[in-house]
């Protein structure tokens, strides 16, 4: 008799190339309707499941776990980040947690670049202003923007998306500075042309633009505290396409609004998919609804990871994108 495939839960719809893979290699339930799970679902998924793969909107937490059958012996993250996950409380159950780290680094630097570009040079707000029939003719001093060439980008993060950050900003002529846990090796710095800042609140102070690349976790939880945000010159930028938790959106909300800062361009929220009632009036913020990860060669390239996890799991073998918790 034929040894039972392993039962894999998808909690949300995945590329098709993606899906019809796994559904080769595993019995797999799969979300055709893409509807997000409700917290009974997911309880029922961790009871019936070997193997769960959640996404970032799915909250795995301590009592979600306690409700985990017994043959649920891997969570294998569709996504980079495991902030929606307790990675402590599965390690603690014998739960192996996995993640899909480096597959994305491109498509959000690009990204990070693009709202970058858009809130410097005012570019939704002159699109918007074209589109609603606003637009009178040329003249000299009107839609004013700020130029990138020279201006100093401060990175919090200078992990694999913070460098392909740099690299990018350095093209565009603008100075690299950066604050991380740990100095990169001189030979990423002099590659990079980046000065690192031990501390972060004088970098804070030297910034026109600042882009964050760290991890939610909860050292890093409103790292941009509204004591931080103050110590930004009132000209400067936030970009944000890490997790919105780091930022303390309601004050930079006020900020935003008193011209306190210059603009602000997000792609993540703090209580997403809910956003500051204040950031939706104001003509110098850019909002994107999480998508800077959003290529189709980046998600078939994630359900790839899985697909490897997964399977080196199941073979006996340590999968080689798991997580512990003193990485976190």
């Amino acid at each position: 008799m034929a040894a039972r495939k392993p039962k894999v839960v998808v909690t949300r719809k995945l590329p098709d190339p993606v899906e019809a893979r796994m559904g080769e290699l595993f019995e797999v339930q799969l979300n055709l309707d893409d509807h997000a799970f409700s917290r009974a679902e997911l309880a029922l998924a961790v009871a019936e499941a070997d193997v769960l793969v959640p996404t970032i909107t799915d909250h795995i937490d301590a009592a979600l776990l306690q409700q985990a059958g017994p043959n649920l012996k891997l969570i294998a993250n569709f996504g980079a980040g495991v902030d929606n996950i307790d990675v402590a409380a599965a390690n603690a159950r014998g739960v192996t947690v996995t993640n899909t780290p480096g597959v994305l680094t491109e498509d959000t630097a690009d990204m990070t670049i693009a709202l970058i570009m858009a809130s410097a040079r005012r570019v939704v707000e002159g699109a918007n202003l074209v589109q609603a029939g606003g637009f009178k003719g040329w003249a000299p001093t009107w839609m004013l923007g700020k130029r990138l060439k020279g201006a100093r980008l401060g990175i919090i993060g200078m992990g694999r998306i913070g460098e392909a950050v740099a690299r990018r900003a350095r093209v565009f002529g603008m100075e690299v500075h950066y604050h991380n846990r740990r100095r990169v090796s001189p030979r990423i710095e002099e590659e990079l042309g980046a000065t690192y800042w031990e501390s972060l609140d004088q970098m804070l102070a030297r910034t026109d633009i600042l882009t964050l690349h760290c991890p939610h976790t909860p050292a890093t939880y409103h790292l941009m505290s509204a004591r931080r945000l103050h110590m930004l010159p009132r000209h400067a930028i936030i970009v944000n396409t890490a997790r919105g938790e780091v930022i303390d959106e309601a004050s930079m909300a006020d900020m935003l609004a008193d011209g306190a800062l210059g603009g602000a361009g997000l792609d993540v929220f703090e209580h997403e998919p809910s956003i500051n009632p204040k950031l939706l009036k104001l003509p110098n913020v850019v909002l994107l609804p999480h998508m800077s990860s959003a290529t189709v060669e980046g998600r078939i390239e994630m359900g790839g990871k899985v697909m490897i996890n997964i399977q080196t799991f199941l073979d006996g073998h340590k999968p080689p994108d798991r997580v512990i918790p003193s990485m976190l």
